[in-house]
């Protein structure tokens, strides 16, 4: 338990290190990003007055390494500064947007996650089959194909040629029926389902075809063991540590990789927040959208390491 507990505490050290790096990243080259942003707000109709009282209310007259420092502070605290656009609070802006992308990630990893390891069993039982050669071409062009291409032509063909769906997912929680949610969202779900059940799928096959080699799992085929029961008893509970990992790094993914995604459905998550507030300069927002998805997916990936590890003796004991 011990040694389990160290790993784990290296893991968070060392993602809490690549999470200060990237928040030094992060506001620095919106730093670097052309323009002035007091000029951005303002307008260019602002007088030089009105321009100096906005940089002085913002902090922009000090060094930045000062203001790195404050808004690091802040951040600590949940505090992203106020949105330079609507003048709200930063965290009050992106909590119901991230709640929104929370939902959506969570409404395609309940149909992936289990798709994904039910097709990875099968194609493995049905290794250098058709049906193993089909899922392998399908899932290598869901990964080779961009977000948006995919999202495009679900639209086309689900909404537009035959109007089963909606083309646009830009609801409203708060004045929605829970089966109108669903229903509504579901062409940015099954997007990102046809994303990574691909990785998950193939990681799955690729792990249970490794495993149907050794000793035990032909000692349980000599002995008359069914197919289907040597794969499910003996050689997946020996594989869930590369598969929880690419379950994790995959979910990290639907949630860290959902901008294109939002944009294309016009749905009001955190990605659509990021872009819109790229568009209108509002670097508050952008820095904290940024920040939340550089800690969403190291929190991901430290969830991905602790599962591999629990999972799997000879990483709990390390020699």
């Amino acid at each position: 338990m011990s040694d389990v507990l160290g790993i784990v505490l290296k893991r968070l050290g060392l993602g809490l290190i690549t999470l200060l790096v990237i928040s030094i990243l992060i506001f620095f080259a919106v730093e670097l990003l052309p323009g002035d942003i007091a000029q951005a707000v303002l307008g260019q109709g602002a007088t030089e007055e009105n321009l100096k009282a906005l940089r002085e209310q913002l902090g922009l007259n000090q060094p930045a390494i000062v203001r790195y420092l404050q808004w690091l502070g802040g951040a600590v605290q949940g505090d992203f500064g106020v949105s330079l656009i609507s003048g709200r609070s930063v965290a009050d802006t992106i909590g119901p947007r991230f709640a929104a992308t929370l939902f959506l990630a969570s409404y395609a990893a309940v149909i992936a996650v289990p798709v994904a390891i039910l097709l990875g069993i099968i194609v493995a039982l049905l290794r250098d089959s058709i049906f193993d050669r089909v899922a392998n071409v399908l899932t290598l062009t869901s990964i080779s194909s961009p977000e948006f291409f995919l999202g495009y032509v679900l639209v086309l063909y689900l909404a537009v040629k035959n109007p089963w769906f909606p083309a646009l997912a830009n609801v409203n929680f708060q004045d929605i029926g829970t089966f109108e949610l669903y229903y509504r969202t579901f062409l940015p779900a099954l997007t990102m389902v046809l994303v990574v059940v691909a990785h998950m799928m193939r990681m799955t096959r690729a792990s249970i075809i490794n495993l149907l080699a050794s000793p035990y799992i032909e000692m349980a085929r000599l002995k008359g063991t069914p197919a289907w029961k040597v794969i499910v008893k003996h050689a997946l509970p020996n594989a869930w540590a590369p598969i929880i990992n690419v379950v994790a790094l995959n979910l990290a993914y639907l949630i860290t990789g959902v901008v294109l995604v939002e944009v294309v459905f016009v749905y009001p998550g955190i990605g659509q927040l990021l872009v819109d507030s790229v568009t209108k300069r509002d670097f508050p927002v952008v820095q904290a959208c940024c920040l939340i998805f550089a800690a969403t997916f190291i929190l991901l990936n430290l969830a991905a390491d602790v599962g591999a590890i629990l999972t799997n003796p000879r990483l709990r004991h390390p020699k």
